[in-house]
């Protein structure tokens, strides 16, 4: 480490703020713009982006973000709130190469003598955290952080050939668990088709001799929500420290949480006390769901859900409940397969059907959850065909419950190295390290300001 410079992030990188496009510019199709609630740990979800006109981000092409990218996060929340905590940095993903990026937001592009994967590792480790949350100003409910702060934050530089080593570690790890995540996905896309085939095409085994009525397979019969619902009640939110009356210990799922959990991301975990009579109520169980009922936005309809696996419960230990914005649902098994819901729910979702029962009112969307029940009709396959379905997609789960567990360790164990590897504290000088295709793409300014 004698070779290592002591510096600060002032004059090795460039920098770009992002800009306030307006609410009304937003569309359905067309330019993709990043916003801080898009932010994943480490990359940015694509799916819940919004869009402009391209003629507006043609005016604004001086915000655009290149793959490899690193963002932080300017302004967001205290370490209460991990999700959205100020001074996150994420990485730009290739699906969101030449999006815009909004407010709230800086771009860092580093320059001569500072490699660009290095600067995104220092920003993930904890001293980077730690220095922003001591530099941050705010409110109890928000937190920012300046440019100047960012400039000044002080780390011992290696040598750029060191740089790229410990870069290369670090990224290994990472292109593991992308790859999980991208095979995770395949086989979401196969148990989804599966579903499709069977019960919106009603091309399930045997449908050739089938004989429908009123436009259904015989045999299949045609329920209200009610009439499969055998349990359900609003989640809880506890309390963050523990006293007599929170003394239970347990996670919580929230709506936010939904989406990362159901690509098999299960990187983020919210831990609270709950009173005793709250947590044994609402103690989650396998093959229950959680249903998002209030929250949401104007680019963001209600509805969420996730079914329980083995998985999830092996990662949460058990102990874990959805928050109060939420809905746990479980549902009689001896009339319909909740892997047969598992489907209908993500279709039903994906295809917007949710907003009908969605009201907005006072700036929060809350869900018509007891007209949900009662007026949303749905067709029950007969028993054989859901439990040939159940057989068939229960291998799938289980392979993508093994590739996200998977992807726990894998982080686990790089979220140790990269304190050591960060501080030189675990040396790279003598390795011959092999660099992974993802660090191909070069983000570093051609020279030293």
């Amino acid at each position: 480490m004698n070779s290592w410079v002591e510096s600060t992030l002032e004059g090795f990188v460039t920098h770009k703020k992002g800009f306030a496009f307006k609410s009304q510019w937003f569309i359905t199709e067309g330019i993709p713009v990043v916003k801080v609630t898009d932010f994943t740990e480490s990359s940015i979800d694509s799916s819940s982006v919004v869009y402009i006109e391209e003629k507006i981000a043609e005016e604004k092409r001086t915000y655009v973000l290149r793959l490899g990218d690193i963002v932080i996060q300017t302004v967001g929340s205290w370490p209460n709130n991990p999700a959205s905590v100020v001074g996150k940095a994420v990485s730009v993903p290739e699906e969101l190469n030449g999006a815009l990026l909004n407010q709230n937001a800086v771009i860092l592009r580093t320059k001569k003598y500072l490699e660009n994967k290095f600067l995104f590792y220092l920003l993930k480790s904890d001293m980077f955290k730690g220095y922003i949350i001591n530099m941050a100003q705010g409110a109890a409910n928000q937190a920012s952080i300046t440019l100047d702060s960012i400039f000044r934050f002080p780390f011992f530089r290696p040598p750029v050939e060191e740089q790229q080593k410990i870069a290369a570690i670090l990224s290994a790890y990472d292109d593991l668990i992308e790859n999980n995540k991208r095979r995770i996905a395949l086989l979401e896309k196969m148990a989804e088709e599966i579903y499709r085939e069977w019960f919106v095409r009603f091309r399930f085994p045997g449908w050739e001799n089938a004989e429908f009525e009123k436009g259904i397979p015989v045999g299949w019969e045609v329920v209200r929500f009610r009439d499969v619902v055998k349990y359900y009640i609003g989640g809880g939110w506890g309390e963050e420290e523990e006293s007599p009356n929170y003394p239970v210990g347990a996670h919580v799922i929230r709506g936010t949480d939904i989406p990362a959990l159901n690509t098999g991301d299960y990187s983020n975990k919210v831990y609270r006390f709950h009173k005793e009579s709250n947590y044994k109520s609402r103690k989650l169980q396998k093959n229950d769901f959680i249903f998002e009922v209030s929250g949401g936005s104007t680019n963001q309809l209600l509805g969420r859900n996730i079914m329980i696996s083995d998985g999830l419960l092996e990662l949460f230990k058990g102990e874990v409940l959805c928050a109060s914005f939420c809905k746990l649902i479980r549902f009689d098994d001896e009339i319909i397969s909740p892997f047969f819901m598992k489907y209908y729910f993500k279709l039903y979702y994906n295809c917007d059907l949710v907003g009908i029962y969605q009201v907005q009112s006072t700036g929060i969307s809350n869900y018509q959850f007891e007209s949900f029940l009662n007026y949303q009709t749905l067709a029950v396959p007969d028993r054989d065909t859901s439990l040939h379905f159940e057989k068939i997609v229960t291998p799938i789960i289980k392979q993508q419950e093994c590739l996200a567990l998977e992807n726990v360790m894998l982080t686990k164990t790089k979220e140790q190295l990269l304190p050591r590897l960060i501080s030189g504290k675990l040396s790279v000088e003598d390795l011959d390290i092999q660099f992974p295709p993802s660090m191909q793409t070069n983000n570093t300014e051609p020279e030293v300001a």
